[in-house]
């Protein structure tokens, strides 16, 4: 089959003189009922980011006119994922939950948009499962070191000048009592089938997901290469390594499930499966589907997606479509594409300027999303001159 360009036009439905975007692609914006978007709203302009420079946290109300409420602000945030801020799983109707920094360091809360009363949490949170029961958190003040416009500023890193510490790493947070325990630490990991490359450079956690049963979860375990930079770059493959672990909630059951240098973007297919953009020797660079537990892993889109490149790839609610989205091409434009992997079909949904005077870490990468239903896909973009939320209703699509 060959690809196809789809006639859907790309809605905005965010306004005004603020700049307005969601986040990342892992996280559904759309509140149980379809009626409200979350959004993060800011005043300052596209610039690396300061402790005290705070986000707007509301929600965009899709049957009025796309008007938008303020809910709450946060310092803690960055310009690519926000401040985690989702729809709690607990009341995905009405309930929220996203990064706050605290006197004591960066915590959390959840908070009912309605009466804004919130639950104050003692860590921040980089994954929510399923069930709205269990977080996990990482030092997002490592992260803001290791790659600025992901970390979160304005708290020093505890263990700055350790390589990889025992005492920190990945923590399971109860979203009903606060309590908390370090499931997985940075000397564990790096301890765990090492290589030359893991000695005397620094070590630290990003991306982690639930899958979708909550009886596992995928992160990746980064690195430096020796003499790399700190400062993020466009793809900063040249500047750290990657590996992608799966494990059970408490820790146990650690597995790697790629060691070929690079790992990117990833999404679960199922319980056993994940779909990532990987890099096998031998092989190249592309999309991969990875069996957890074992060492089968099959290439996918090698015809139609693999000279792409990288992308925020993530499945349909019914599993039919890989939404995904390209790094600007020569033109400073990037694709806006779904792919069928069962038919071997992309139908690209359209091209978007992408501003490129921005420094790279505040960049503003498509990140598309599903919403719950399957009927509609929303993305941040820069192409009208500010960074905004548009929508697309792709329910055509067959």
């Amino acid at each position: 089959m060959r690809e196809l360009q789809a006639q859907i036009t790309a809605v905005r439905v965010t306004h005004g003189r603020y700049q307005h975007f969601f986040g990342y692609y892992d996280k559904c914006p759309w509140n149980a009922s379809g009626r409200y978007l979350l959004a993060h709203r800011v005043a300052i302009p596209t610039r690396m980011l300061n402790a005290d420079d705070a986000a707007t946290l509301g929600i965009v109300d899709l049957g009025a006119g796309f008007t938008f409420r303020a809910i709450g602000e946060t310092t803690a945030w960055h310009w690519q994922q926000g401040a985690m801020l989702q729809w709690w799983p607990g009341d995905p109707e009405y309930s929220v939950i996203y990064n706050v920094r605290t006197d004591d360091g960066f915590g959390a809360v959840i908070q009912d948009i309605r009466s804004r009363a919130l639950r104050r949490l003692p860590r921040p949170v980089a994954a929510v499962s399923h069930d709205g029961r269990t977080a996990l958190s990482i030092n997002f003040s490592r992260l803001a070191d290791e790659r600025p416009g992901y970390g979160y500023v304005g708290v020093p890193d505890p263990w700055r000048d350790v390589w990889a510490p025992e005492e920190d790493g990945i923590y399971a947070m109860d979203l009903e009592t606060g309590r908390s325990e370090l499931v997985i630490s940075l000397a564990r990991v790096r301890a765990f089938q090492p290589d030359g490359t893991m000695r005397d450079v620094k070590h630290w956690f990003n991306h982690l997901l639930f899958s979708p049963d909550d009886r596992r979860f995928i992160f990746l375990h980064r690195w430096r290469r020796p003499g790399g930079e700190s400062t993020d770059a466009m793809h900063a493959v040249a500047r750290h390594y990657t590996r992608m672990f799966t494990a059970n909630p408490d820790g146990s059951g650690l597995f790697c499930l790629n060691d070929h240098e690079m790992t990117s973007h990833f999404d679960w297919r199922d319980p056993e499966h994940v779909l990532a953009f990987a890099r096998r020797r031998g092989i190249g660079d592309a999309f991969y589907l990875f069996t957890d537990r074992s060492n089968e892993v099959t290439i996918v889109g090698a015809r139609l997606l693999a000279h792409l490149g990288d992308g925020h790839c993530s499945y349909s609610p019914d599993r039919r479509w890989i939404l995904s989205d390209t790094y600007p091409d020569r033109e400073q434009k990037r694709l806006l594409y779904v792919y069928d992997p069962h038919a071997d079909r992309r139908v690209d949904l359209g091209t978007f300027f992408s501003e490129p005077s921005w420094p790279i870490p505040c960049r503003c990468d498509l990140h598309p999303r599903w919403s719950r239903e399957g009927r509609h896909v929303c993305f941040d973009s820069s192409h009208e001159g500010s960074r905004q939320i548009y929508l697309m209703d792709v329910g055509r699509l067959a």
